[in-house]
């Protein structure tokens, strides 16, 4: 498998102008559909994620692979997993692929069996990771300093507050309690971050949470926004909320509104047409900021 360094592919597209991550989630239902047959093959969950690839690369920044919809497809959703990551490095090489397992193993030498499947099996660029059990469990990601690791910190789902937003026991230096989602961006970026490879996921649906996220973390951290789209974040407020100081360091993803833009055979030009109208709403929300 041919050398990729996360970090350098992502520095390439954001001065190519790309923020766009494509997020390609499989349901059986939609890939029923796409193949008019019950009983779908690895064939058909690849060639549906072909048709979208082929059609929208070249606006992406990235390409999110979502762990869970593939294995709920059992060994034919694998497979298409690992082919459509193979497909992306072949025929997109400039297009980094992220792995969004949520991974969280409690030991080291189980994130060391995902992080093996992640990297040298899928051939993932990056992935999304939890933090509970704490940096060292980690520490077979965060060694792969050529590979990039977003912690989940304040996810888009409606009930995330149970506990992200529960105030931790220790004051922040306004003399209020930090939330746990504050403390785990501070404690990522301060902490976690000595390879220069972590980032933090950050949902649309909370553009204040955002903010604080990015006022807390500077330029230096990319902020991986998935929610937007049919969860509902709002693509202007997520713009202003989550760009550094450059206009850098945002991978925003869209995944319904991409690849179910229609449901009869002109698939592909109707992805296409969602993305050349999502990448032009997010810079043209950045215009005001950082253009003349």
């Amino acid at each position: 498998m041919a050398t990729r360094n996360f970090p350098d592919l992502l520095a390439n597209r954001e001065e190519q102008g790309l923020r766009l991550c494509v997020g390609l989630d499989p349901t059986y239902e939609r890939i029923s559909e796409f193949a008019h047959r019950v009983h779908i093959r690895r064939d058909d969950i690849f060639g549906f994620n072909r048709l979208i690839i082929t059609a929208t690369h070249d606006l992406m920044v990235a390409c999110k692979l979502d762990l869970a919809f593939y294995a709920g497809m059992g060994i034919e959703g694998l497979l298409a997993l690992e082919d459509t990551a193979a497909l992306i490095r072949q025929t997109a090489p400039e297009v980094s692929v992220i792995l969004d397992g949520k991974f969280g193993g409690a030991i080291a030498i189980a994130n060391e069996g995902w992080a093996r499947y992640a990297f040298d099996v899928v051939g993932a660029d990056a992935v999304t990771i939890q933090c509970f059990p704490g940096a060292d469990a980690f520490e077979p990601f965060l060694e792969r300093t050529d590979k990039g690791i977003f912690v989940l910190c304040r996810t888009s789902n409606p009930g995330a507050g149970e506990f992200q937003d529960q105030p931790m026991a220790r004051w922040s230096a306004d003399g209020f309690h930090t939330p746990l989602y504050e403390y785990v961006a501070k404690q990522v970026s301060q902490e976690w971050n000595k390879n220069g490879n972590c980032g933090l996921v950050v949902g649309a649906t909370y553009p204040r949470e955002l903010a604080r996220v990015r006022q807390l973390v500077g330029d230096n951290m990319s902020i991986l926004i998935p929610g937007t789209g049919a969860q509902g974040g709002k693509l202007a407020a997520t713009v202003k909320a989550g760009a550094s100081n450059t206009g850098h360091g945002m991978i925003i993803n869209f995944s319904r509104g991409i690849t179910d833009a229609s449901h009869g055979p002109d698939v592909a030009e109707a992805a296409r047409g969602e993305a050349i109208r999502f990448h032009e709403q997010i810079t043209q929300a950045l215009q005001p900021k950082f253009t003349s």
